[in-house]
């Protein structure tokens, strides 16, 4: 059985606060980008762990993989893993978007009407370009995500939680 609904665990780690988020189902969940403090991450695991999905390979993302993916014994997602479309890791259904800009690894993660945008959407201005990034990329991307008619929660990689429709007029102004 594939599932769509989970639930959400956000544990802020290190020092530039990275959101490493916990998707849970009934029995298993998916850690997105351990970026430091493996022993609070696993701390807040509960369920069995089939896999880690990493938005980009900035060191603040995936400064505990190693430590984690060795602690759960499952294997690491990333751009080079993940088609862009639908995808099936354990239980989980979802779906891999490319939003190379930030970086050229960057991808969200959408379960649903959930995406986890890593550093390509934040709640009121977007991913910087000009650490491996290119912003001609970007505003592609930009232009790419505000074609949706689907209100994302928004869940970035640092900070709080916003939608897309509350972010579209911000988005808009990137790419003028």
């Amino acid at each position: 059985i594939l599932v769509i609904y989970v639930n959400i665990k956000k544990v802020v780690v290190g020092e530039l606060e990275t959101n490493c988020y916990i998707v849970e189902n009934d029995s298993e969940c998916l850690i997105i980008d351990p970026g430091s403090e493996s022993d609070k991450i696993i701390k807040n695991i509960d369920k069995k762990g089939v896999g880690i999905l990493l938005t980009h390979r900035h060191f603040d993302h995936v400064g505990a993989l190693e430590s984690v993916s060795k602690y759960y014994k499952v294997p690491v997602y990333d751009i080079s893993k993940l088609c862009e479309g639908m995808n099936v890791i354990g239980n989980f259904k979802f779906e891999v978007r490319y939003n190379l800009g930030h970086t050229m690894d960057s991808i969200s993660f959408i379960f649903g009407s959930i995406m986890f945008s890593g550093d390509f959407i934040f709640k009121g201005c977007i991913g910087r370009c000009d650490l491996g990034g290119d912003f001609t990329l970007m505003k592609e991307s930009i232009k790419a995500i505000l074609k949706s008619n689907v209100n994302y929660k928004i869940y970035p990689g640092h900070g709080d939680s916003t939608y897309l429709f509350d972010e579209r007029n911000m988005l808009e102004s990137y790419i003028k």
